[in-house]
């Protein structure tokens, strides 16, 4: 939701047209968290002013506008320095147009322009604040205030640095955000900083750096009435407080996201809550405007283990195309080095030290959002089984509505790709606050959860692209599984069960392959359903939550009405709907609720309903009922929902397809929701 990105190069020639290019394409690798609008600012040829260019819509657009008002040879000599920034918008505030487009400015003279992702909940009042000084408002936008805040404080105490300007303005401001700000009065600098929104710096120099920590400054805090109160200075073993690499020549960047610098270097230092990182004179510096007790004394640069090839999209037409195919891949990936088939093992290193207080627990709470709660509505009934603890599964939103109560003897897992989801996260925190055990389950090294949880599992899905997640959901889903089996690994009753999964686990891959074969014939199905306005999903037991994922899947890339239906609430309402035109898809596997299944789907055909079966191979009793069907590989029932809820992946993006919607972009959705 939203995308920043920012170039800073210090002493590395580069001219406006290169950097100009080395923005769009970020904004590129950052167009799958969603957008509407876009824009870009980089320095005048004299240095003296800020351009700004700001398009609606997609960063093609944008891009074309560039080459159409940077074509002068001026925009192509090269700058020792230079900040550039560049951002992709998801409306909140204003509705999508080049008026209320990033980037913002402070006044009519561009001296101060800022990116902005999240909200500034106290806009209205910092607005009202700056009217009152004859500030006028050219959008309806929430960050305009903040560029014209600066530039207020900028005006009122003019010997403050711009890092000092920016940390006072984020003291006055509320909400969650995450801000990059540059300035034609500090050229060459440039001040990110982030509130539950995610940030990072990537630092790229010719060689090898020569530390892997740049420490925090506490130096000063400054008061949002002007005045400065000194704090104490945390003891730490360099008295370094700055990050100069060993060569002069170094380039910057700041982004959303670690797929927007991972083609010009591995090298990143993730940001916390209330850090200010500011360039000047080619030094980095970080400061914190609040110090806490756990605060570590430095910031780690960590090493990215993602390949550019991971976030191109190679032979395939779309990421999520391409996603759904690497799942025989990115299973194996969630269970490399944890599951040893030989010994019939389990090693979950994030959690290890705590599986005996998981395993003293009162209940179990799995929390998440859309295709992650259906990752814990999978797995629950396993969980059940091989843990006899109560399973409590929550949407995030609701679970923070009810205020509901979290016991210290509680575990309470939370599972997002991004990590950073905020009904995800602001439940996390609830649930810390009361002293229970907080799991996390994400995609994303370095992510919120990641941070703010006591342990946790990371499903290694490799990077996700396209908004509606695939991959993710199969590795959250065998993610648990995993975990399930941990929690069971010295009860002797369920030892049998233990290896029946494990043995299933094993052939996970190959199953996965095989039914991917199936993509012409759901493509031909696709074309049956795709003028239809609405598609029932129905099953029960561990195919329910593939039900929902599928139904959510629809929704999300076709704009299709779609509901998964639990296959015993159909005589509860339901079957009012069905009749000789509406499509039904019903999942009958041979599982102990086989019979059960089959009494629905014999319901539905006796309304005159021509449901799509999706059953085991070789099952002709099921097949009889229905003229069309989608044959699966036979497994444990436990993990019938990884190869069940594939068909629905194919199926959703080949109605996509003929619908001719954007699979990989839907409208009004983004990949990462950090804002509620």
């Amino acid at each position: 939701m939203c995308g920043i990105f920012a170039y800073l190069n210090y002493l590395t020639p580069k001219s406006r047209l290169e950097v100009l290019d080395l923005l769009v394409t970020g904004l590129k690798r950052l167009e799958y968290r969603g957008y509407d609008s876009t824009g870009v600012a980089i320095d005048s040829p004299d240095s003296k002013n800020i351009v700004m260019v700001k398009r609606t819509g997609k960063v093609k657009v944008l891009e074309d506008a560039i080459k159409e008002h940077f074509s002068g040879g001026e925009y192509s000599e090269p700058v020792m320095t230079h900040i550039g920034i560049a951002h992709t918008r998801w409306a909140t505030h204003g509705v999508p147009c080049e008026r209320n487009s990033h980037p913002h400015r402070s006044d009519e003279g561009n001296g101060f322009v800022v990116v902005h992702n999240g909200i500034i909940t106290n806009y209205n009042d910092v607005k009202t604040f700056l009217a009152k000084r004859g500030y006028e408002f050219e959008s309806d936008t929430d960050t305009e205030v903040f560029a014209k805040l600066v530039h207020h404080l900028w005006k009122t105490h003019p010997t403050y640095s711009f890092r000092e300007l920016v940390e006072q303005a984020i003291l006055q401001v509320e909400g969650a955000f995450a801000i990059a700000v540059k300035s034609k009065h500090f050229p060459g600098e440039c001040v990110a900083s982030r509130r539950s929104s995610p940030l990072l710096v990537a630092i790229k120099t010719k060689s090898r750096l020569a530390t892997d920590h740049i420490p925090i400054l506490y130096g000063k805090e400054i008061r949002p009435h002007g005045q400065t109160r000194e704090l104490p200075v945390l003891p730490r073993s360099d008295s370094t407080s700055e990050f100069m690499p060993e060569e002069k020549e170094v380039e910057y960047f700041f982004a959303s996201d670690a797929s927007a610098v991972i083609e010009h270097t591995n090298r990143v230092i993730y940001l916390e809550d209330d850090d200010v990182a500011a360039v000047r004179d080619g030094t980095l510096s970080i400061h914190r405007l609040k110090k806490s007790l756990d605060d570590p004394h430095a910031r780690e640069i960590t090493t990215l283990k993602m390949e550019i090839q991971q976030i191109m999209k190679g032979n395939y037409d779309y990421f999520m195309q391409k996603e759904i195919f690497e799942q025989p891949d990115s299973v194996v990936n969630t269970m490399r080095g944890r599951v040893r088939f030989d010994g019939n093992a389990i090693v979950l290193g994030g959690i290890k030290d705590y599986i005996p207080e998981i395993k003293r627990c009162r209940r179990l709470m799995l929390i998440g959002c859309g295709t992650s709660y259906h990752s814990a509505v999978a797995t629950r009934q396993l969980l059940e089984e091989l843990t006899e603890l109560p399973v409590i599964v929550e949407l995030a939103s609701d679970f923070l509505d009810r205020n509901t109560p979290i016991f210290r003897d509680d575990v309470c897992f939370f599972i997002s790709q991004s990590g950073e989801t905020a009904d995800t996260l602001m439940a996390l925190r609830y649930c810390k606050q009361r002293g229970a055990l907080i799991v996390g389950i994400t995609n994303t090294v370095g992510s919120s959860i990641c941070r703010e949880s006591h342990c946790g599992v990371h499903i290694n899905a490799g990077p996700e692209i396209g908004v509606a997640s695939t991959k993710a959901y199969t590795s959250q889903f065998i993610s648990l599984v995993m975990f399930a089996l941990v929690m069971s690994e010295d009860r002797l009753s369920l030892q049998q069960r233990r290896l029946e999964i494990l043995q299933a686990l094993s052939n996970l891959a190959d199953q996965i392959r095989k039914v991917l074969k199936l993509d012409s014939k759901v493509q031909e199905l696709a074309k049956d359903l795709y003028q239809h306005k609405s598609l029932l999903i129905m099953g029960r037991g561990y195919n329910f939550a593939t039900c929902l994922e599928g139904a959510l899947k629809v929704k999300e890339l076709t704009y299709m009405h779609s509901e998964g239906i639990m296959a015993g609430e159909l005589k509860h309402g339901p079957l009012a709907l069905v009749d000789d035109s509406m499509p039904v898809l019903m999942i009958v596997l041979r599982d102990p609720v086989y019979v059960k299944c089959m009494n629905a789907l014999q319901q539905v055909t006796s309304r005159k309903g021509c449901p799509v079966i999706i059953c085991e191979e070789g099952d002709e009793e099921t097949k009889a009922f229905s003229s069309r069907h989608l044959e699966i590989p036979r497994t444990v029932d436990c993990l019938q929902g990884i190869l069940t809820v594939i068909p629905m992946q194919l199926l959703s993006y080949h109605i996509a397809v003929l619908r001719g919607c954007d699979v990989d972009c839907p409208r009004n959705l983004a990949k990462s929701v950090t804002v509620e």
